[in-house]
């Protein structure tokens, strides 16, 4: 029984912790939600690497 108490309290714990980092623009996590990849602009590697951009 105490084990499970102290991984919700881990567990909350670490989802504050996410939450407070999202708060100040270092990651997303729940309230933002992801990035589309697709919209975002590509690394000269990618570039480089994708089909479309060889011809």
């Amino acid at each position: 029984m105490t084990a499970i108490i102290f991984a919700g309290v881990v567990l909350f714990g670490a989802d504050r912790l996410l939450l407070w980092m999202e708060s100040r623009g270092h990651i997303n996590w729940r309230r933002k939600g992801r990035k589309r990849l697709s919209e975002e602009p590509t690394a000269g590697l990618d570039s480089m690497l994708s089909d479309s951009s060889h011809r």
